[in-house]
Formats: C-alpha cells, sequence, structure tokens
C-alpha cells in the first residue's frame, strides 16, 4: 500500500526527523531526513562535461558515487555541470575534463543547501537557497565568497529556479514559511512576495513559455499559477489530496503542467480545464520527489520516487507506462532529461550515487 505523508505544525512529518546524522533509510519509510544533498543542473559553455565523484562508468549507464554526500536534490540537467550539497552547507562545483573529474570551486556555508539554480544570461553564475532561508547568488570566477546574499524568508527556501523566457531575467524562490519571491538578481531587496498557499512550498519553476509566469506546488496539496507583474494568483488547483513535492510544465504546450504528489501518483494538467486530470499516471508505491518533462518528446514524462525507481510514461498512451528503472538501493530523489543528447537520463538517490543512462524505452524508440 502507499505510505500516505502526514502534515504537521510547521514542517510536513516527512521532514520532521531527526537531520543529519547520516545514517540509512529503510525502504519502509524515512526515518531520518539527511540535509544537503546533490543537485545537477543546467550547465552553460564555460562548464564542459559531467562534473561528478566517479566511481564506475559504462556506455549507457554510468554510475557516480559521491562518498559523505547525503540527501540528494536535483534541479535540472544537460551533462555540463552536476553541483553536490554535502549537510555542512558546501557547494562544489565539478566538472569533466579529456583528464578526468576536476574540481572547479568550492564554497563553504553556515546552512544545508536544498536547491540551485543555472543564470540564463551567465554562464559562471548560479543562485542557491539555504535552511537559514536566504537566496546566495555565486559565481566562479569568485574563490571566496557568494556575490550576495538575500534573506527575507522566515523559513527554509526548498525551491528556487532562474526565468527561461527571452527578454527577463528573474528568480523566482519557494519556502517553507508558504510563500513565494521573485528577485532581481542584484538581490537588493525582493520584487514581490506572493501569498496564498496554506502549506509548504516544495517546487517553483517558470513557464517557458510565457513570460512572468511561474508555477508552484505546496503542501496544502494545490498546483498554483502566478502572475509576477499583477502580483496575483491567477489559478489554484486542488491537484491532490495530499502534498505536492514537485512540478514541472511541458516543453512543447504552454497549458501542460504535471505535479507528482505523496499519494504517489503523477497528474498531468490542462490548464484551460482543470476540473479533471488529463491523465493521473499511477504505478509509484511511495511518495513522488520529482517529474520531469522530456524536452525531446511533446507527451514523455519521468518521475522518480521514495520506492527507489525510476519511471518514464507518455501520458497520451491508454496503458501510459514505458519502463520501470530500479537501480538505487535508497529514495531516488534528483531526476532529469540531458538537453543536448537525446534519451539521455540522469537520477540520484540517498544512496549517495548518481547515474547516467538511456533508458530502453527511450533508446528502442518505444516513445515515438
Amino acid at each position: 500500500s502507499c505510505q500516505q505523508v502526514e502534515k504537521s505544525a510547521g514542517r510536513p512529518a516527512w521532514l520532521q526527523a531527526a537531520a543529519g546524522d547520516g545514517e540509512g533509510v529503510s525502504k519502509s519509510g524515512p526515518s531520518r531526513l539527511r540535509r544537503g544533498g546533490v543537485a545537477v543542473l543546467p550547465g552553460q559553455s564555460g562548464l564542459r562535461g559531467l562534473p561528478v565523484l566517479r566511481d564506475s562508468w559504462s556506455v549507457l549507464s554510468r554510475s557516480v558515487r559521491c562518498r559523505k554526500y547525503t540527501h540528494v536534490l536535483e534541479k535540472g540537467f544537460d551533462i555540463h555541470s552536476v553541483h553536490v550539497f554535502p549537510g555542512c552547507g558546501t557547494l562544489f562545483v565539478l566538472d569533466e575534463t579529456d583528464s578526468g573529474i576536476s574540481l572547479v570551486r568550492s564554497w563553504q556555508w553556515g546552512d544545508g543547501l536544498f536547491d540551485v539554480g543555472w543564470s540564463e544570461t551567465n554562464e559562471h553564475v548560479l543562485v542557491t537557497g539555504g535552511g537559514d532561508g536566504s537566496l546566495q547568488l555565486w559565481d566562479t570566477a569568485n574563490h571566496n565568497a557568494p556575490l550576495r546574499v538575500a534573506k527575507e524568508h522566515t523559513q527554509e527556501v526548498y525551491a528556487v529556479d532562474w526565468s527561461q523566457t527571452r527578454g527577463e531575467n528573474l528568480i523566482v524562490s519557494g519556502s517553507w514559511d508558504h510563500t513565494a519571491k521573485v528577485w532581481d538578481p542584484a538581490f537588493s531587496r525582493s520584487l514581490s512576495t506572493l501569498k496564498g498557499h496554506e502549506g509548504v512550498i516544495y517546487s517553483t519553476i517558470w513557464s517557458p513559455h510565457i513570460p512572468g509566469c511561474f508555477a508552484s506546488a505546496s503542501g496544502d496539496g494545490t498546483l498554483r499559477v502566478w502572475d509576477v507583474k499583477g502580483a496575483a494568483c491567477r489559478l489554484a488547483i486542488p491537484a491532490h489530496k495530499t502534498e505536492i513535492l514537485s512540478s514541472d510544465w511541458c516543453k512543447y504546450d504552454q497549458n501542460i503542467v504535471a505535479t507528482g504528489s505523496v499519494d504517489c501518483s503523477v497528474c498531468v494538467w490542462d490548464l484551460r480545464n482543470v476540473r479533471q486530470p488529463v491523465n493521473q499516471l499511477q504505478g509509484h508505491t511511495y511518495a513522488i520527489r520529482r517529474v520531469k518533462f522530456s524536452p525531446f518528446t511533446k507527451t514523455v514524462l519521468a518521475s522518480c520516487s521514495y520506492d527507489f525507481t525510476v519511471r518514464f510514461w507518455d501520458y497520451s498512451r491508454n496503458q501510459p507506462l514505458l519502463d520501470t528503472v530500479e537501480h538505487h538501493t535508497e529514495f531516488v530523489c534528483g531526476l532529469d532529461f540531458n538537453l543536448h543528447i537525446p534519451k539521455q537520463v540522469v537520477d540520484c538517490s540517498w544512496d549517495e550515487t548518481v547515474k547516467i543512462y538511456t533508458p530502453a524505452c527511450l533508446s528502442t524508440g518505444a516513445a515515438p
């Protein structure tokens, strides 16, 4: 049966357990939160290859072990850069070159780092969200400290994203204080604070199609679509009866958004008609931590879960499940498609490994 995750005051119950002790977690449920993690990010021309700690490699499946690092997170992937967040609040930027793996830069931070995103206008700049309620702006050319720090959130910053549409350069953050904030990278102060969620915000993601528009997913079970210019929520969807941990926009249709929840389902929504989902994808047996649409196939998406699996779906089919991949020994918490190499996927897990592979369902042409 599917494990349900209950909410409690302040923090969600599944994050309420003692953090940072680095002990193992059983498949029966999250006994401890591991702070920090691994984030796989959209790279830029200045960072070539896949920067990770190398363990073993094969042609279609490469497994990278990140020893001493815990609680795996993820944000975007195109095989150019991976960022590792150990529980002590350290950020590593690593690079793969012809001669192997090299450390580009590392920084220390005083609290855990939960999420990260690359600037879309400067290939050397990235933003992170911290457990102390702050956002940090980093430059790989700067050796010592973040370029800027902004602290307005009153609780952990769990999600950050950099805008993708032309003509704007904005950052959105989502926090356990139930608010989303929009920032100019100058970080003098937030441009707007958006309120409406009644629970922890786990996901904030800009629309790749509509300027000044982002979606947020929350522990209150709703998916909300926001208009930055009007500083208002334009649409609130009661998408799940339990907490929503992830959301993503379809890369080919501005009206399609997917949500992943602790109810073990992925729901695909058409924002023009939200009375019921376009499809409800069921198969996971524990909470879904991340959902991602394919950048190459309109109706294909992937999800990863605390059931140790990654599943690939085509929501346009009567039988949408394409494949189930189980190659981790603990919760799978990070997932993305390669933006430059079609059919290649990366995932990462609490078992301290990052795996890069081409799933059989995509490599054989099962997904049109």
